[in-house]
């Protein structure tokens, strides 16, 4: 245990900080103890000190506990049984003019294996062998998280994955001057797949491992994103405590005392990245007023891993790093921990945040289970249309789709789907000739067109002929106010009405007098609009062009000439090299 004493002249502020010794992890990552360890900081202010300026000292006495779901993650660590005592005096120069004389006393103590107290028999420590009532609370949230089945299949095969025999060669390697301990390659992973999952496509064996490492159940030892490549490059596996289905779910002071820690050690593989260090920079001005104290706890964990050895703190280094990368993830990549609106709904989440916080609105299991019987008879009750008739429209729908089905034909290009690949989407994008597919998929829907760019275009330039082109331009700018911040929606309301929908407008648009009404009430009301006031209006024009402008341009010769000229393009490049048809 160590225990941080600090005052500040003399009698007026006593802060202490103690840390209980985190437990002992093999070189493998996984767990010796199953005790967790707990981190807690307590402030006592005897005086009034509060305007001193001393983060978290507001309001006479605060307290911040850390450990378990929730709370400061500090990586699995110890010394396996042994005793180390140590004592040491530091004076702490702090932000503010004081200057705090810190005295420490460290005692550093972990527990044997789990097991090896008296009538425990390998179970949790608690009251006689059993695990505690807060366990057992948590452990029952757990196993109540909407994605947690899908997280035991994952770590079915992950267990499988590092199994003494017949599991993935972890090995330690030895570089320039230094070693990367337990380690494998993604190659080796890929071949594992392949060989005892019965998968041969290899890019279906690269999507499982992209899917195990945006999870944080492996990881790569040298980068932010988790994802994985059939190459060299060296890969760890997560320890177990830190799995996705313990339900993490850490606070912004935790992510600042990690950050805070990270720039502490000045190693060039703990240097923070870009990212980090503007989230850093925003946390430092969101809790200034406790800052003092987010370092002082970032100081004491940092002291405690120099204790650790080498290797050892280099696995537990990036195994926190790997952590944080899949809560706190970098730009541009998924966030896995976030859970499905739909699926937080059905577990019954009074909030709106993540499902495994949530706590049901009905305690009463039995209730529920009758109350979603009760609802499903309702709807089955409701029911309007024929089995039969929605199936032939869901078969008429895939037969239609088929040819555009990367899973059902794959594509030329790699799959972008399954790969992280993307150069099919980008050859559309930059293609200077429209492909006959694409030209082929206007003509399935008024929506088709409009989500093709080059389909809307030529679209904008029929309707101009039809001299109906002012449609189009309602329509979408509709659709761009719903884009606009809330500020500026009022702007482009007024701007829309004032060009299409009053009386003297100069791009009138052909919509009913109730439509019309509305979108007048809407801008001349007291309350200022909202981005959709004009939806109305916007949903009676869009039936029109997609009742009547548009069947109008499949039958035109403009669209006939596009899709010919497709069908001339693709058979004429064969014939360049020569080739019969």
């Amino acid at each position: 245990m160590v225990t941080m004493t600090s005052e500040v002249d003399k009698d007026k502020a006593a802060v202490t900080v103690v840390i209980s010794a985190p437990k002992k992890m093999n070189a493998n990552g996984n767990e010796r103890d199953k005790d967790r360890d707990r981190e807690t900081i307590t402030s006592s202010n005897s005086s009034n000190n509060c305007n001193r300026g001393s983060a978290g000292t507001d309001g006479g006495e605060g307290t911040v506990t850390q450990g378990g779901a929730g709370n400061a993650v500090v990586p699995p660590a110890g010394s396996g049984g042994n005793n180390i005592s140590s004592s040491s005096s530091t004076t702490v120069a702090t932000t503010s003019t004081a200057t705090i004389t810190t005295t420490t006393t460290a005692t550093i103590s972990s527990s044997a294996a789990a097991g090896t107290s008296a009538g425990s028999s390998g179970n949790k420590p608690g009251q006689g062998g059993q695990p505690s009532h807060a366990q057992a609370t948590q452990a029952a949230l757990n196993q109540d998280a909407p994605n947690i089945l899908v997280y035991k299949k994952m770590e079915a095969i992950v267990e499988r994955m590092q199994g003494e025999e017949g599991g993935v060669s972890v090995r330690t390697i030895k570089a320039f001057m230094s070693k990367v301990p337990s380690v494998f390659t993604g190659a080796d992973l890929i071949a594992w797949i392949m060989k005892n999952l019965s998968i041969d496509d290899v890019n279906e064996a690269l999507h499982l491992a992209h899917l195990l490492a945006s999870h944080g159940y492996l990881f790569p030892i040298d980068d932010h994103q988790l994802t994985v490549k059939n190459d060299g490059t060296f890969y760890r596996f997560q320890t177990p405590y830190f799995w996705p289905s313990n339900c993490w779910e850490p606070e912004n002071t935790d992510y600042a005392v990690y950050l805070c820690k990270r720039t502490m050690q000045n190693k060039t593989r703990l240097e923070l990245a870009d990212y980090e260090a503007e989230n850093l920079a925003k946390l430092q001005k969101m809790f200034s007023r406790k800052w003092e104290f987010i370092f002082m706890q970032a100081e004491a964990q940092s002291k405690v891993d120099k204790k650790r050895d080498k290797l050892e703190r280099k696995v537990l280094d990036s195994q926190e790093r790997a952590f944080w990368d899949v809560h706190r993830p970098m730009p541009g990549c998924v966030n896995t921990t976030e859970v499905d609106i739909k699926k937080a709904y059905r577990r019954g989440a009074s909030s709106l945040g993540s499902g495994s916080s949530g706590t049901a609105g009905n305690s009463n299991p039995v209730e529920q289970l009758t109350r979603q019987i009760k609802l499903l008879k309702l709807k089955l009750e409701r029911r309007t249309i024929k089995i039969s008739k929605v199936a032939e429209s869901y078969t008429s729908y895939f037969e239609q789709y088929n040819e555009y089905d990367s899973f059902l034909n794959p594509p030329d290009q790699p799959n972008p789907w399954i790969t992280d690949n993307t150069e099919m989407w980008d050859a559309d994008r930059t293609a200077k000739d429209v492909s006959l597919k694409r030209v082929k998929r206007w003509g399935f829907s008024l929506r088709e067109l409009l989500n093709d760019p080059v389909g809307r275009e030529q679209f904008s330039k029929f309707l101009d002929k039809e001299f109906s082109g002012e449609n189009l331009k309602f329509w979408e700018s509709v659709q761009s106010m719903k884009a606009q911040p809330q500020s500026k929606v009022k702007e482009a309301a007024h701007a829309i009405y004032l060009e299409f929908l009053a009386p003297d407008a100069p791009c009138p648009v052909n919509v009913d007098s109730k439509s019309m009404e509305l979108a007048r009430e809407a801008v001349s009301s007291a309350a200022p609009p909202n981005r959709w006031c004009f939806d109305v209006a916007a949903a009676h024009v869009y039936h029109l062009m997609k009742s009547d402008s548009y069947s109008r341009y499949l039958r035109s010769d403009m669209y006939k000439e596009y899709l010919n000229g497709s069908k001339k393009k693709i058979k004429s490049i064969p014939n360049l090299f020569g080739v019969k048809r």
